[in-house]
């Protein structure tokens, strides 16, 4: 059992497994971390930074809905913690590993695929490759 398990969320996962799994996994008096990374753009020549701003409040309010909703699905006897970040997802969520003593990272690969994942990349492939702790993965065969 686990006293501190990390649940990275941007919302489009599979909710059901990873509660199910992370349920499981938690001592009786441990803590679950629900958290989402907002992205954050910086204006260019080419946008305009009041553009740019109201993508920025949309992302951030985004990853404020994607915590509720995933802190919602556990059950209330359990101690749960919501913390929403503007970073890059990978390296934010192995900072927020260090900064709250996490021991187990619990990620779905899910969300984007295709072109798009080629060109950014994979989240849960890069939290794989760089964590300093456990990671369980949560295979889903939708993708």
């Amino acid at each position: 059992m686990y006293q501190k398990i990390l649940l990275p969320t941007d919302g489009s996962g599979y909710a059901e497994q990873e509660v199910d799994r992370v349920t499981k996994l938690i001592a009786d008096d441990g803590e679950i971390i629900v958290l989402s990374v907002a992205g954050k753009l910086t204006s260019s020549a080419f946008q305009s930074r009041n553009k740019v701003r109201k993508v920025n409040e949309r992302l951030l309010k985004e990853a404020k809905t994607a915590v509720k909703s995933m802190a919602d699905k556990f059950d209330d006897s359990l101690n749960v913690k919501t913390i929403v970040r503007t970073g890059f997802p990978a390296e934010t969520i192995n900072e927020v590993v260090a900064e709250e003593g996490v021991e187990l990272i619990v990620i779905s690969a899910s969300g984007k695929s295709g072109l798009h994942r080629l060109i950014i990349g994979s989240v849960a492939e890069k939290v794989l490759k760089t964590a300093d702790i456990d990671v369980l993965l949560i295979h889903n065969n939708e993708i």
